[in-house]
């Protein structure tokens, strides 16, 4: 009894914030309710919110671009790994170079949106004047282009996730044992063959535990369209969450939103199984 007085807050807290919520959507998901109409006004349509989504454009428009958005995940590894490699070898003040890397990840994603939003401004924008020096006569429009939007949005998230997977990766450098290093050298082994048969295999749970992180985290993504973008120009930004977050606090839908909700849960969990299996091939542990 005394366990359970002592585990009885966090149980209670998850029970009613988490567990609650999660079956209240999935029984949402087979309804249309309006929640400022009340809960009498709720009806039973079964499979019809599902059968809604499979001809609504704009729900396969916002799969897609969270499709796309999962290639930031190991682009931003690819860089973080690099770099923590560059600096947990070659660099003077290593501490200094954590905290200047780390910084965006932990800044406010609205103060991130609002610096973003002056660097890409399609006429005064920092970026499009030097472009204009430069010599290029047209320079996109950014976050107002419906070609360059969801790419720029891509950009700012990739830069602002790399502090993030240098610091798990600098922690992961500093658990490999240096006697490894030691003999390859002696064996002649260059710096290349060092990564690759080294550093690279001996991280592989760190990059597995980002991996799955991050492509959980990139169909999370909602700030910085929130703050940018709102899911356009011509929707060429909207995802999943955002469409669900429109369709259920400014369109009122709660039950076809709740059916996003489910099938954004199954999308997830579906990927995580295919990383949890494919992991026995290439993490060691």
């Amino acid at each position: 009894m005394t366990g359970y007085v002592f585990v009885g807050p966090m149980l209670l807290g998850v029970l009613m914030l988490v567990m609650v919520p999660v079956i209240a959507s999935l029984l949402l998901s087979f309804a249309d309710w309006n929640f400022v109409a009340g809960i009498d006004q709720m009806k039973f349509v079964g499979l019809g919110n599902f059968k809604r989504l499979v001809a609504d454009p704009i729900f396969w428009k916002s799969i897609t671009n969270n499709m796309l958005f999962i290639l930031i995940v190991p682009l931003s590894m690819i860089l973080a790994l690099l770099l923590a490699v560059v600096i947990n070898k070659s660099v003077y003040g290593k501490d200094f170079f954590k905290i200047i890397y780390f910084m965006p990840y932990i800044s406010s994603i609205v103060a991130i949106g609002i610096v973003w939003q002056v660097l890409f401004h399609p006429s005064h924008g920092p970026v499009n004047q030097m472009l204009i020096s430069i010599g290029v006569a047209n320079p996109p429009k950014w976050l107002a282009d419906v070609d360059y939007a969801l790419p720029s949005l891509m950009g700012i998230m990739t830069w602002a996730g790399i502090g993030f997977n240098l610091i798990i990766y600098m922690a992961g450098l500093q658990s490999i044992p240096k006697d490894l290093y030691e003999a390859a050298e002696m064996d002649g082994a260059s710096p290349w063959v060092q990564l690759t048969r080294i550093t690279i295999p001996m991280l592989s749970p760190t990059s597995f535990f980002l991996l799955v992180t991050g492509i959980i985290g990139s169909f999370k993504v909602f700030n910085i369209i929130s703050v940018l973008t709102q899911g356009g120009p011509a929707r060429s930004t909207s995802v999943l969450v955002y469409y669900l977050y429109e369709t259920a606090f400014i369109n009122l839908n709660i039950g076809y939103a709740s059916s996003m909700a489910l099938v954004l849960f199954v999308f997830v969990l579906f990927i995580t199984l295919i990383q949890w299996y494919g992991q026995k091939k290439w993490v060691n542990y």
